[in-house]
């Protein structure tokens, strides 16, 4: 058994390749490390599907809890489905290796990465990507490599390669870029509103690092003594691309120019079905083009016009390459829900509702890294009736989730702090109508329905894609991009952000990449088209709404003492369940001291939230309290201020008036307004039903039971009271 590894120093630690030792049957077998976190990633491949027209890539990444030293939440000890986290870089995964494969190869190929180790500082997912383009280096399948790939983060204004969980957490920028060694593949990623300079000045930082990667990859290949050679012819060329384009090139150059989505694809379709009979009129007969071949070659010629038309400057609605689709902005759609919000761009359009819910409806995430509670959700649903097709209904796919979290952590940024706004919130993005970047779409409701619910965010969150097609030297960025441009066009680049900086950015290409001039001149198209976007937007609503919907819980938040947590809860949580029970408020208490306090009545949470800090609040010398007598000595009365909190009042202080007998003055049970006059070094408390009639008895007082007498009153009628039902002084 003959062992290959390279290693780098990358940001103090050592990253490294390996092959040789481990799963020595697949086609590619590569283990990456860096720190202590290890990656195995395995590639197989097998013969192409009859009838397949794609490529068959699937890329699968897991995390298994024994990694960290960690056993899996719950009854089931077993990992089960994929964790979102894991879906997001199963993507990361697939979206920079497609390109890099010839267009016409179709075999099937499945990439397979699996945690082995983590130290949870440093993240598997860009370890995966490393590891599979290094394994399918030496696959033998007809993999266009060295590819590489990076996390970038910025901490104290240096960029950061690899950085730690630590460092993300201090980092203005979480950035994943992904490139060949001449050019940029793809981008995911996500900061505080940074400029579009800055962010184009970190690709290409985390560009030079993926040089150097690629570098180490070469070497790693060129050492590895266990490639595979693997046979692939490309497919001959039948003739019928060419024929299909001299016989039909300028009438769907005619079909591609009609106005509307549906009517254009109604247009092609007949097209395509006149050349078909023209083309194969008995499928059947001997020589006769297969079916499938002719739906290749059609596509084909489809995508050569359209490209033809954007290059010499026309678009397929009728648009030049920075005007954007009318846009229509509508809030307050539905009832009795939270916050909602329509966003209308074009033939897209996502409707938006938002759910404002209390500190138990956090979503706990847990996973090899450290657990931890989300307080933002952003959920996107792409139904099949959004572009007029029928499909079975299914939980949420790859594509929906990867939309999803890239609205969600686009928008995440300008939300307020839990110390401002308590609540836990849930966007929901229903796409009702798609024809072009509806993840986009799906930003821009979110902030307009966020708005509309009184989320108080900082700054609105527009977002845009950008296309690109092509030819040579010859390119035309688009904005603002149709389906069909994504779809036969050579990039996909979304941006979001306020009208700061970017919050979101995402990349995808169907080519090996492009330029550093590219990228910066889409960030700077972006901000044009972004802006505008915005003014539409605050024409709808123009700032965040001053008070939640009324359907909303009402929500406060109070801060104690941590050491007072105890006092708060009581013994077997019988003071916090008494006063959720006489409120009817939910009351949460988070290991920090702080107190949310959320009830349907506005009125209910106040009256709760008094009752907490009654409960906790410390003793003021000087301040008076509605208390009840707990017990009565010769020499005074002890009276509760707080809960747990007895002060004495001593006769003298009891009234004015000489009273030779406590019992005459006061009885257990009695509400006693009193003054703290003094609280000693062992934590006594004096007190004075003198000092407090004398300061006055209105406004001051704490009740903790809720009712507060002007003067002392016994809990049972009888002899010694006047017709008020006061207690009468001797």
């Amino acid at each position: 058994m003959e062992v290959t590894k390279v290693e780098k120093e990358i940001n103090g630690q050592t990253f490294s390749l390996e092959t040789g030792f481990i799963a020595k049957q697949a086609a590619g077998t590569c283990l990456v490390t860096y720190g202590e976190t290890v990656v195995l990633v395995a590639v197989a491949s097998g013969p192409s599907r009859p009838g397949t027209n794609f490529f068959p890539l699937t890329c699968d990444y897991r995390e298994r809890f024994a990694a960290a030293g960690k056993f899996p939440g719950g009854f089931l000890k077993r990992e089960g489905r994929p964790t979102t986290k894991e879906i997001l870089t199963c993507r990361l995964m697939d979206r920079p290796i497609r390109p890099m494969f010839p267009k016409t190869f179709r075999d099937d190929v499945q990439v397979m990465a699996n945690v082995l180790a983590s130290d949870q500082q440093n993240d598997g997912d860009v370890l995966a990507m490393n590891g599979a383009c290094a394994a399918l280096g030496i696959s033998g399948l007809p993999f266009e490599g060295p590819l590489a790939s990076v996390r970038l983060g910025r901490v104290n204004d240096e960029w950061v390669a690899f950085p730690t969980q630590d460092q993300l957490e201090e980092s203005e920028l979480d950035l994943i870029v992904s490139g060949s060694k001449s050019s940029v593949l793809m981008i995911e990623g996500f900061s505080r509103e940074m400029s579009e300079d800055l962010m184009a000045d970190g690709i290409m930082a985390a560009h030079e690092v993926i040089k150097d990667l690629c570098d180490l990859q070469t070497e790693f290949v060129e050492k590895a003594t266990n490639k595979r050679e693997v046979t692939w012819v490309d497919p001959v060329d039948s003739g019928l691309y060419q024929k299909l384009l001299d016989s039909y090139y300028n009438d769907m150059k005619a079909a591609k120019q009609t106005s509307g989505k549906q009517a254009r694809k109604e247009a092609v379709s007949e097209l395509k079905e006149k050349a078909k009979e023209a083309i194969i009129p008995d499928p059947d007969a001997e020589g006769a083009y297969p079916i499938g071949e002719f739906g290749d070659a059609w596509h084909d010629v489809e995508e050569q016009v359209i490209r033809d038309l954007i290059l010499s400057g026309t678009r397929p609605d009728g648009r030049d390459g920075k005007t954007l689709r009318e846009i229509s902005c509508y809030v307050d759609v539905l009832p009795r829900v939270h916050g909602s919000a329509i966003f209308q761009r074009g033939e897209t359009q996502s409707l938006m509702t938002v759910t404002l819910g209390t500190s138990r409806d956090e979503q706990r995430v847990d996973g090899i890294l450290e657990e931890f509670s989300k307080k933002f959700m952003l959920d996107y649903n792409f139904p099949s009736y959004s572009v007029g097709e029928c499909r079975p209904i299914r939980g949420p796919g790859r594509r929906e989730i990867g939309h999803g979290a890239l609205a969600e952590r686009s928008v995440k940024p300008v939300l307020p702090g839990p110390e401002d706004f308590p609540y836990t919130i849930r966007v929901i993005s229903d796409i009702t109508e798609s024809n072009g970047s509806s993840s986009m779409a799906s930003v821009c409701g979110a902030t307009l329905a966020l708005m509309a619910a009184g989320v108080p965010i900082s700054n609105p969150v527009a977002g845009i894609s950008i296309g690109l097609v092509q030819e040579g030297d010859d390119y035309v960025l688009l904005t603002d991009i149709l389906g069909e441009e994504d779809h036969h066009g050579d990039m996909d680049f979304k941006i979001a952000g306020t009208q700061n900086g970017i919050t979101g950015i995402q990349l995808d290409l169907k080519i090996k990449g492009i330029s550093e001039e590219i990228i910066r001149k889409t960030l700077v198209q972006s901000r044009d088209a972004r802006i505008e976007i915005l003014r539409t937007m605050l024409s709808a609503i123009s700032k965040p709404r001053d008070d939640t919907n009324e359907w909303a819980p009402a929500m406060l938040s109070t801060k104690i003492k941590p050491d007072k947590i105890g006092l708060l809860i009581g013994p077997g949580g019988k003071t916090i369940r008494g006063m959720q029970e006489t409120t009817g408020a939910q009351i949460d208490v988070e290991e920090d001291g702080t107190v949310l306090v959320s009830s349907p009545n506005q009125a209910w949470a106040e009256a709760a939230l008094a009752m907490v800090q009654a409960v906790t609040g410390d003793v003021e010398v000087g301040r008076i309290y509605d208390g009840r007598v707990t017990s009565v000595k010769d020499f005074g009365a002890f009276v509760e201020i707080l809960p747990g909190r007895d002060g004495l009042c001593h006769i003298s202080e009891l009234s004015a008036d000489y009273i030779a007998n406590v019992n005459d003055a006061v009885s257990v049970g009695d509400q006693l307004k009193v003054k703290v006059l003094l609280v000693d070094e062992h934590d006594r408390i004096k007190l004075s039903h003198k000092a407090a009639v004398e300061g006055g008895l209105q406004g001051d007082g704490v009740t903790p039971k809720g009712d507060a007498p002007a003067s002392p009153q016994r809990s049972s009628s009888g002899g010694g009271r006047d017709g008020g039902g006061n207690r009468r002084r001797r």
